[in-house]
């Protein structure tokens, strides 16, 4: 049997003493816990007090009283600028193409010469028909003398008459060949493409050059299937251009058939376009005027989304209870969102709106 050194008693080692003191502390911690009260969070007793219907039973929200307006709705459109009309100018007869007095990319007027044929012979042939005209002429009236005279029957008169007929048909059909040589624009505006050069070889049907009109310009965009009804032939619209500028105009067109893949429907605003400053293929936002009706501006941050998913506002009915309704966006301004779905002024919870329900019971507490 061993035995500790020195006086026979036993010796606790340092380890275990600290171990000891450790469980000491967490023991009296719990103890004092206990007694005053500390086993429970101040977010439990809230929730306690709220359970049985204390002081903190009603939530504290904040609101803004909103006045129902008059406010105009429109339709916005995201798409692009296009030319009015876009037409590849091409040559009605075969010749080597001699001038180009049009600048490309440059306006010109309608019946401007774009491209000009060489003439060859066909001045000659103009020549030759006025030649012959001046003699079938000449011909009738000698014709009807000698008639008058009794020298010429009335059917040599109505054969010269039919030569002179034939002569003049002749004439016009070299005017117009000739004419042909002047490849001119169809209407005025810009002389997009040159597709013929100085030298090249047209066929009739081949292209001298691309004509664009610009003035007016068109604005074209895609209308979901659920705004489509909104927007009228006629409604006055106003576009913002990717350059930053702003061009106003009316609808001209709407489709009636939607695009099979995405659902929605064409629309064409035409606007004025003087000075051509507005390019064919801008993109451009474009907002219709679809009528007015009442409306309510909110603070954007109210907006919630209810369990269903719907988009709309939490707001305190004269009861004091939460209610919830559905809301549509009209349009985003810098003081707020302004939408509709409201009637009246209403009371729109601008803070604590995610946290309480419909029905629920809350105090309205003073904005800051």
């Amino acid at each position: 049997m061993s035995s500790c050194p020195g006086n026979g008693q036993m010796r606790i080692k340092p380890s275990y003493l600290f171990a000891m003191g450790i469980l000491a502390v967490v023991a009296l911690y719990f103890i004092v816990r206990s007694l005053f009260g500390g086993g429970e969070a101040p977010e439990g007793k809230a929730q306690a007090r709220a359970a049985g219907g204390g002081p903190a039973a009603e939530a504290s929200v904040q609101v803004k009283l909103t006045p129902e307006a008059q406010r105009e709705y429109a339709v916005v459109i995201r798409g692009r600028t296009e030319a009015a009309r876009s037409v590849s100018v091409r040559s009605e007869t075969s010749g080597v193409v001699a001038q180009t007095p049009a600048t490309e990319g440059g306006y010109v007027q309608k019946g401007a010469v774009l491209c000009r044929l060489a003439v060859d012979a066909r001045q000659a042939t103009l020549d030759q028909a006025r030649a012959a005209l001046r003699s079938r002429r000449l011909t009738r009236e000698a014709s009807v003398e000698l008639a008058k005279k009794g020298y010429r029957s009335q059917t040599q008169v109505l054969q010269d008459q039919a030569n002179l007929d034939s002569a003049a048909a002749a004439v016009r059909q070299a005017e117009i060949a000739l004419e042909q040589m002047n490849i001119r624009a169809p209407f005025s505006g810009v002389f997009d493409t040159r597709d013929a050069e100085v030298g090249t070889y047209l066929a009739p049907g081949q292209a001298c050059g691309m004509m664009i009109e610009l003035d007016p310009i068109l604005v074209v965009g895609d209308v979901p299937e659920t705004e489509a009804g909104k927007v009228r032939l006629g409604a006055e619209a106003t576009s913002k251009l990717v350059s930053g500028e702003i061009i106003r105009g009316r609808v001209r067109y709407v489709a009636r058939e939607a695009d099979p893949q995405t659902r929605t429907y064409r629309v064409e605003v035409t606007a004025a376009n003087p000075r051509l400053s507005a390019r064919s293929g801008l993109s451009a936002e474009t907002r219709i005027g679809a009528g007015a009706g009442p409306a309510h501006l909110a603070p954007v941050s109210s907006l919630v989304l209810d369990d269903g998913g719907r988009q709309g506002v939490r707001y305190v009915r004269d009861d004091g209870r939460v209610a919830f309704s559905p809301v549509a966006v009209l349009e985003e301004t810098p003081g707020g969102v302004w939408i509709t779905g409201l009637h009246g002024p209403v009371r729109i919870i601008t803070v604590g709106q995610s946290y309480v329900s419909e029905g629920q019971k809350v105090r309205v507490a003073s904005a800051r």
